[in-house]
This record gives structure tokens, sequence and C-alpha cells, in this order.
């Protein structure tokens, strides 16, 4: 979700761009959420909710950012870690 935070923080709001990032075991590390998905208007609801991108990246805690927007994929273990999955939707 580190990844998906600092891709989301770099594009700025771009319309059109679309990401997700998640674990296929259905985890991210220790989280309970397998990852996370963020969309051309996540950082301007993030900014509704009083959350900034730049604090959560500089201390690791994307979860704590995508759960505040609202955008945590959470599945439940899976039970299969065959690989990260890391997609961006150009449209």
């Amino acid at each position: 979700t580190e990844f998906l935070l600092s891709c989301a923080q770099f594009l700025g709001g771009e319309s059109g761009i679309w990401g997700l990032a998640g674990d296929s075991d259905g985890i991210d590390g220790t989280e309970d959420a397998a990852g996370a998905i963020f969309a051309p208007d996540t950082l301007a609801r993030a900014a509704q909710a009083g959350c900034l991108a730049e604090p959560f990246l500089r201390n690791h805690d994307s979860y704590s950012f995508f759960k505040a927007v609202g955008d945590l994929v959470v599945t439940g273990p899976t039970l299969t870690n065959v690989n990260d999955i890391r997609l961006l939707l150009i449209a």
C-alpha cells in the first residue's frame, strides 16, 4: 500500500488513472487488508477527511491513510501466497 500511496501522491489526482496494489494471500504484511485502491479523487477525498499523503508516507503508515479514505481492499486470508499484485489503469 505504500507503493500505491506514493503513486497517488506523485500523480496528484491526474484524471483517468486508477491503481490497485494487493497481496494474493489476503494480507499486506501484518495488516488485515490485502491492499488498497486509488482513484483520481483519492487525494481530494483524503483532504476532506483531514489526511495528507506525505505524513503517512513519512511514517510508513499507508494502511491508516487508505483506511481513513475507505480505499482498503479487505478480502480476508486466502491461504494462497502466489504474488503481490500491482495494477494501473490509464483510460
